[in-house]
């Protein structure tokens, strides 16, 4: 059983920045690519950003491009990923997700997901 949990969310201004964790449970963390989503009110969750499990591949949704980072490190079995010049409309749950398929932007490519962690972003 594999256990995902998030943390670092939090309020922030527009412009600001939060930097989000993603801990795993388990010794087969290192063995798979990883995703953050989000799920803002009343709309479907949708992809983020995704890495490879050895961190030399990464993908990002065109809403991430330039402002948010994703990166891990497998000796602490631990997903980040860094949020900068945050706008109002990244504001909502952010998971992490374990990849078992290689299209990372569909939700069904991953098996486990982590309880979430709100960012709320203000104007």
């Amino acid at each position: 059983q594999v256990q995902l949990a998030e943390s670092g969310g939090g309020m922030v201004q527009a412009g600001g920045s939060l930097r989000l964790s993603c801990a795993a449970s388990g010794r087969t963390f290192s063995s798979y690519a990883m995703g953050w989503f989000r799920q803002a009110p009343g709309k479907e969750r949708e992809f983020v950003a995704g890495i490879s499990w050895s961190g030399g591949i990464i993908s990002y949704a065109d809403s991430a491009k330039g402002r948010f980072t994703i990166s891990r490190d497998n000796a602490k079995n631990t997903v980040y990923l860094q949020m900068n010049s945050l706008k109002p409309e990244d504001t909502g749950v952010y998971y992490c997700a374990r990849a078992v398929g290689s299209n990372w932007s569909r939700r069904r490519e991953y098996d486990y997901w982590g309880q979430g962690t709100q960012v709320t972003v203000s104007s």
